[in-house]
C-alpha cells in the first residue's frame, strides 16, 4: 500500500504524465455519456426484449465490446467494432497485396493513406451494419412504442431511417476519433482502451449479480461465489503469462571496425512471443463457428438443423471442441503469416549477426521456423483452453454474462490493454528517474500480441 502511494505522488509529480492521464479519463467520460443517449424517437423503456436479445451470443458481445450500448439503442449502439473489422481488412490486405505491402514500407506517408482507407472503408461497413441493426431493434419493440416522427414506430418513415443511419454513422466515427485523441494526447492505445472500457463496464453489473444470485441458494452458494473468483484470477493469471511469455534466442554480432569507431561484438537477444498471433485466431475461429447458423437460414433440412443445432450451442461439447481446434489452426495460420523466418534471419546476416552454433541464411531461417513452431503449440492450446473457458465455467452453474469475463476475446483484451497502458505509463516513470511500478523486473506490453488497433 506505501508503495502504491508512492507511485501515485511520483505520478502526480511529472507533470505530462499527469495531463495525459487526467485527458483519458475525460474522454472517457464522454464515451460513457454518449452510450446512454438513445437515438432521436426511440423510447428507452421500451427496449426490453433488445436487452434480452443482446445477452446471449454474437449480440452479447457485441454488446459487451460497445459497454451496453448495443441493448440500449444508443447513438454509440455500434462502437469502434465497426473500425475494428476494416483495419483486419486492411490488415489482411496488407498481408496479400503488394500495394498494400508497399505503403506498409513507405513510413510515415504509407501509414496515413492506410489510416485513410480505413476510415472510408469504416463508414462503409457502418453504413451497411446500421439499417440492419434499425431493423432489428424495430423488430424487438412492442406496437404501443412510438417515436416523434410517427404514430408507431413498427411502419416508421424514410425520415427516422435515414436520420437514425446518418446519427449511427456519425456515433461510430465520434467514437473512433475519441480513440485517435486518446492515443495523441492521452496515455495508451485509444480504441483498445475504449473497447477495454466497454468490457470493464459490463463487470460490476455481472459481477453482483452473480454474488446476489449465489446469496439466494441454499446451501455454501457464498462459498461457490468465492470459488468463482479464485477461478477467475487463476484465469487471469494464465492469461498474463499466455500475453507476456517470450522464448529469447540469442544473437551475437560479429565486431566491426569502421574508421575509429567500433560496432557489434555484443550478443543480443530476439524475444519470440508464444503467441505472436494474439486475439486473432479467436476472431476468425468465431467466424466460422457462426457458418451453421447462415445454412440453416438457406434450408429446410432437419438433419441439418440438427446439426447446426449442435454447433450453435456455445455450451455443447462438440461447439467447443470445433472452436478449441480451429483456434489452434489459426494460431499456427495467424502466426506464419506474421512471423517471417526467412525476413530475420536475412536482417541479421546484414548486421553481420548470428545464432551461436547455427550457419547464417538459411539454416538460421530454419532454425527460427523450428522454434516458432515448438513454441506456438504450448501457446495456441494456452489460448483455446482461455477461449472456451466462459463456456466451461457456464456449464458449471456460473451466469453467461459473468462467465465472459473468465476468458475468450474480453480477457484477453483487458489483460492485453491493461498491460500496455502499464507499460507507457512505467515509461514515463523511469524515464524522470522514479521507481517502476513493480519491485522487479519491467512491465511487458502486449506489443505484437493485441494487435487491436
Amino acid at each position: 500500500m506505501k508503495r502504491l502511494f508512492e507511485t501515485l505522488r511520483n505520478i502526480n509529480k511529472i507533470e505530462e504524465l499527469r495531463k495525459r492521464i487526467l485527458y483519458t479519463l475525460g474522454i472517457i467520460v464522454i464515451y460513457r455519456l454518449g452510450s446512454y443517449i438513445p437515438l432521436p424517437g426511440v423510447d428507452p423503456n421500451m427496449l426490453a426484449n433488445l436487452n434480452s436479445q443482446a445477452n446471449t451470443g454474437l449480440l452479447g458481445l457485441l454488446n459487451m465490446f460497445s459497454g451496453g450500448a448495443f441493448s440500449k439503442a444508443s447513438i454509440f449502439a455500434l462502437g469502434i467494432m465497426p473500425y475494428i473489422s476494416a483495419s483486419i481488412v486492411i490488415q489482411l490486405l496488407g498481408m496479400a497485396i503488394p500495394y498494400f505491402q508497399r505503403l506498409q514500407r513507405e513510413g510515415e506517408s504509407g501509414r496515413r493513406k492506410i489510416n485513410q482507407m480505413t476510415r472510408y472503408l469504416t463508414v462503409i461497413i457502418v453504413a451497411l451494419q446500421a439499417p440492419a441493426y434499425i431493423a432489428n431493434m424495430i423488430s424487438q419493440l412492442p406496437p404501443e412504442a412510438v417515436t416523434p416522427f410517427d404514430p408507431n414506430v413498427a411502419n416508421p418513415s424514410a425520415f427516422f431511417w435515414m436520420s437514425s443511419t446518418v446519427i449511427l454513422i456519425a456515433g461510430t466515427l465520434f467514437v473512433m476519433w475519441l480513440g485517435e485523441r486518446i492515443t495523441d494526447k492521452g496515455i495508451g492505445n485509444g480504441i483498445s482502451l475504449i473497447i477495454m472500457i466497454g468490457i470493464i463496464a459490463r463487470l460490476p453489473f455481472a459481477l453482483f449479480a452473480e454474488f446476489f444470485s449465489r446469496l439466494e441458494q441454499q446451501g455454501g452458494g457464498l462459498v461457490y461465489f468465492l470459488v468463482e473468483i479464485v477461478v477467475l484470477i487463476f484465469v487471469i493469471l494464465l492469461t498474463i503469462l499466455l500475453v507476456q511469455g517470450t522464448r529469447k534466442v540469442p544473437v551475437q554480432y560479429a565486431k566491426r571496425i569502421v574508421g575509429n569507431k567500433q560496432y557489434g561484438g555484443v550478443r543480443q537477444y530476439i524475444p519470440l512471443k508464444v503467441n505472436a498471433a494474439g486475439v486473432m485466431p479467436i476472431i476468425f475461429a468465431q467466424a466460422i463457428m457462426f457458418l451453421p447458423i447462415t445454412l440453416v437460414g438457406f434450408t429446410s433440412s432437419e438433419s441439418l438443423s440438427g446439426v447446426a443445432a449442435a454447433f450453435t450451442d456455445i455450451q455443447g461439447f462438440w461447439y467447443n471442441f470445433t472452436f478449441f481446434i480451429l483456434i489452434i489452426a489459426f494460431t499456427y495460420f495467424y502466426t506464419a503469416i506474421t512471423v517471417n523466418p526467412n525476413q530475420m534471419a536475412e536482417d541479421m546476416k546484414k548486421n553481420s549477426g548470428f545464432i551461436p552454433g547455427v550457419k547464417p541464411g538459411k539454416k538460421t531461417a530454419e532454425y527460427l521456423d523450428n522454434v516458432m513452431s515448438r513454441i506456438t503449440l504450448p501457446g495456441s492450446i494456452f489460448l483455446g483452453i482461455v477461449a472456451i473457458m466462459p463456456s466451461l465455467v457456464g456449464n458449471l452453474g456460473v451466469s453467461m454474462s459473468f462467465a465472459q469475463f473468465f476468458g475468450g476475446t474480453s480477457l484477453l483484451i483487458l489483460v492485453g490493454v491493461v498491460l500496455d497502458t502499464l507499460q507507457q505509463i512505467e515509461s514515463y516513470l523511469l524515464m524522470r528517474h522514479y521507481d517502476g511500478l513493480t519491485k522487479s523486473g519491467r512491465i511487458k506490453g502486449r506489443s505484437a500480441s493485441m494487435n487491436m488497433g
